[in-house]
């Protein structure tokens, strides 16, 4: 049992614990606007949210991409990273 916690990538891991932390922090902001019950309270609770959900995308996607870079061709990176670049422009219009 314990042989397969510690044969799975550290990069991975990571990437796992930051999905965790933010799906905790989205909670937590819900379980916050019912508390507050106030629609103002909930705007401001969710603009908050919008900082944490693209910085936990690009944060998990670069150390995915870090802990593939010995499988991958600069090509293949640069194509994934302005590809999430698109993804974040697009999320900002």
């Amino acid at each position: 049992m314990k042989t397969w916690f510690f044969s799975i990538e550290i990069a991975l891991l990571i990437m796992v614990g930051l999905r965790v932390v933010s799906g905790l922090i989205e909670l937590t902001a819900a379980m916050l606007m019912m508390r507050f019950n106030s629609v103002e309270k909930a705007i401001a609770i969710n603009a908050a949210l919008a900082i944490i959900g693209p910085t936990v995308l690009v944060l998990s996607i670069t150390i995915g991409l870090i802990g593939m870079k010995d499988q991958l061709s600069f090509m293949k990176i640069a194509f994934i990273a302005s590809g999430v670049s698109l993804i974040l422009v697009g999320l900002s219009k």
